[in-house]
């Protein structure tokens, strides 16, 4: 039988991807009793990011919400991995989110919304979370975006 986790991915045209590999020595996510903390993930699909550079210099807003989103696919993709259905989910936590942008940038809050509007709308009220949203001037690989995740397992 379907989670109704994965059934609410499916109705919102989504898949969980593979979990990416480490692009160096660490962990994909990591547990203390019932607190689960992903590594930053990035904006990979399959082997490749799906946009590398600057939001608000190479990048549009709507790039940088869209790389977001994939980072939270990613996030939850590596909680799939150490727990047996994403419904043992009680809570997500905290989103910790680095937008890669240009100076002057402002906008690091509309980037991050991409994946705050997604986990929303996967968990409902059990994705309500809280968020810091930093901008950075580099980041690993040239990618757009960064995304930490933190849940409470039931």
């Amino acid at each position: 039988m379907s989670s109704s986790v994965e059934n609410r991915l499916k109705q919102l045209g989504l898949k969980l991807p593979a979990p990416p590999k480490a692009v160096g020595a660490y962990i994909g996510v990591a547990r203390m009793g019932n607190l689960l903390v992903t590594s930053g993930q990035l904006p990979w699909v399959g082997d490749r990011l799906i946009h590398a550079g600057r939001i608000g210099a190479e990048l549009t807003l709507e790039q940088g919400y869209e790389a977001a989103r994939i980072c939270a696919l990613n996030a939850l993709a590596q909680l799939d991995t150490e727990l047996a259905s994403l419904d043992h989910i009680k809570q997500l936590l905290r989103v910790e989110g680095y937008v890669h942008c240009a100076p002057g940038f402002r906008d690091h809050p509309k980037v991050l919304n991409g994946a705050s509007d997604l986990l929303n709308q996967v968990f409902g009220e059990r994705g309500r979370h809280t968020r810091t949203a930093v901008g950075i001037a580099d980041m690993p690989l040239d990618a757009p975006v960064q995304l930490v995740l933190w849940a409470e397992e039931q």
